[in-house]
Order: C-alpha cells, then sequence, then structure tokens
C-alpha cells in the first residue's frame, strides 16, 4: 500500500477577504475531489487573505500510479484558475 500526499501553496493576488479567498478555495476542493478521487483540505495560511495550503490525499498499490496522480492534480489546479498562482509544491510517497 502506497499513500501519496501533495501540500500545494497558492497565491491568489485578487482577494480582498476571507469569504472571498473560500470562493476561490472551495471550487477548487469540490473539483479535486470529484474528478480524482483523492481527499483534500485546506491545511495551512487559513487566516491569510491571499494565501492559501491545499493537503491532498491518496492511497494506491502502486507508487508510480499515486505519484503520477497528484502530478496531474497539481497540473489541473494550476490549469483551472488563471487568477489563482501556483507557488510551490511537494509530493511525498509513503510505503
Amino acid at each position: 500500500m502506497v499513500i501519496g500526499i501533495v501540500t500545494i501553496e497558492l497565491h491568489i493576488p485578487m482577494i480582498d477577504s476571507l469569504k472571498a479567498k473560500r470562493s476561490v478555495i472551495k471550487p477548487i476542493i469540490a473539483r479535486l475531489r470529484s474528478e480524482y478521487n483523492v481527499s483534500v483540505a485546506e491545511v495551512g495560511q487559513q487566516d491569510s487573505w491571499r494565501n492559501a495550503v491545499l493537503g491532498v490525499a491518496c492511497v494506491s498499490s502502486d507508487k508510480d500510479y499515486a505519484h503520477g496522480l497528484l502530478t496531474k492534480v497539481v497540473e489541473s489546479v494550476e490549469r483551472w484558475r488563471l487568477d489563482v498562482e501556483l507557488v510551490d509544491y511537494e509530493i511525498e510517497l509513503i510505503s
């Protein structure tokens, strides 16, 4: 069994409140859950208006599959929202 985790750091430059931030982050989380069948949560920078950290996790029997899936997740987040900048990400696999 392999557990894959990716931490995604985002910057949302045109936001002026936590409510506006939620209106950007919540659809991203919902779409990732729906399209990739992964667990997703905002795990950092929750009090910051313009920054967010998402944690995404998956479980698989194949290390390459888990890494590929998490790479697709990162690419999708970057592609879906032009108003959100991908600052950094880190993929970790636990066997």
